[in-house]
């Protein structure tokens, strides 16, 4: 599941970035591995409700980054709000009717919709894996001014994930290394 991997993200008002361009290049080599293998590719799109957003579907930042946009997608999924579970059409439904238990999730912010994502699914009952090296996300000003760096909300979201027992936190190296070169679930 490629979550919000769009150009509204390459945008410089977002600020400094953690493992940018790294994220890019491991979702694509996870993408490139799943099609090899006929796994289903799920891809998420946010289209934000506020007309000023880069992430407004009438703005060219809402459109999907390359590779995510050349890749053929099982689902699309488009969403408004953080989890990828509110969007539209019912991903739950169609994971479910898939018989799809387990998703490993990447993409844009780690610490945002990747992370609400992982919870939910994780609270559904899926087996979730996040690849923590194949996301990204942005230094972020708290309530009381202090500006965390993008690197230690990576590393935080990391641990809520693995410490409440949402996700499995991998690499992409080690994601690649688990895949059988025979699998197929198609």
């Amino acid at each position: 599941m490629v979550v919000d991997v769009q150009q509204g993200f390459l945008d410089a008002s977002w600020g400094a970035t953690a493992n940018y361009p790294g994220c890019e290049t491991n979702v694509e080599r996870l993408l490139q591995a799943w099609v090899e293998r006929g796994l289903p590719v799920v891809v998420v799109r946010h289209d934000s409700g506020k007309p000023d957003s880069p992430l407004h579907p009438a703005h060219p930042g809402n459109a999907l980054i390359a590779p995510v946009a050349d890749t053929p997608a099982d689902l699309l999924v488009t969403k408004r709000v953080n989890s990828a579970f509110y969007g539209s059409p019912d991903l739950e439904a169609w994971l479910r009717a898939a018989g799809i238990d387990q998703i490993v999730v990447c993409g844009i912010q780690t610490n945002m919709c990747v992370e609400t994502t992982a919870r939910m699914g994780g609270n559904l009952g899926f087996d979730v894996v996040v690849a923590l090296d194949a996301t990204r996300t942005f230094d972020l000003c708290g309530p009381d001014g202090t500006v965390v760096p993008a690197a230690t909300l990576m590393q935080v979201t990391a641990t809520n994930l693995h410490g409440g027992g949402f996700a499995r936190i991998a690499s992409t190296d080690a994601l690649l290394a688990e895949l059988s070169p025979s699998l197929t679930a198609r």
